[in-house]
């Protein structure tokens, strides 16, 4: 086999395993279509408790961190800010409307070591464990400004209810 024939069955190879990674991703946002677009954000929020520029990673089914939510904004990964207001939390990830998580649909925060094409130290990622829709999720965000993620969780678990915190390191 020449060069010019090996080439062309690599090229081949890969343009099939980008055919199959865009119909996989549509098949994903077709299974999913009945999960809500997040809420946007009310009027009467109310004032800013702790805000920080983060790293947005995935939104996956809650307890399944290999399974990706694809719809309403939430499929890609992408540099976001995030923002805990005394009524929910404001997930502002760039180019996407801003996502807001009303504190009654917030079912804990913890750290995780790991999710869907995201591995980090131990603890590294943050956890929110939330309600879209009837569907459970988990958002995981990396922190960068502060470098420190315990006032973001801290922040987050202000405005969890006691009776429905879930709540220990996972990962």
């Amino acid at each position: 086999m020449d060069r010019t024939t090996s080439t062309a069955i690599v090229i081949v190879v890969i343009l099939l395993a980008f055919v199959g990674m865009y119909f996989g991703w549509r098949a994903r946002r077709r299974r999913q279509s009945t999960l809500p677009r997040p809420s946007v954000v009310p009027a009467d929020a109310g004032s800013e408790l702790f805000a920080a520029d983060v790293f947005y990673v995935a939104t996956t089914v809650a307890g399944d961190p290999l399974n990706r939510i694809a719809v309403g904004g939430l499929g890609f990964r992408s540099k976001a800010t995030v923002a805990v207001l005394d009524h929910g939390l404001v997930l502002s990830i760039a180019d996407e409307p801003d996502a807001w998580i009303p504190a009654g649909d917030i079912r804990g925060v913890e750290r995780a070591t790991w999710t869907i094409d995201r591995v980090v130290e131990r603890g590294g990622l943050v956890l929110i464990a939330w309600t879209l829709g009837d569907k459970d999720v988990d958002s995981y965000l990396r922190v960068a400004d502060p470098a420190d993620p315990r006032p973001l969780i801290d922040a987050v678990e202000s405005l969890l209810d006691p009776s429905t915190t879930q709540g220990s390191e996972t990962q």
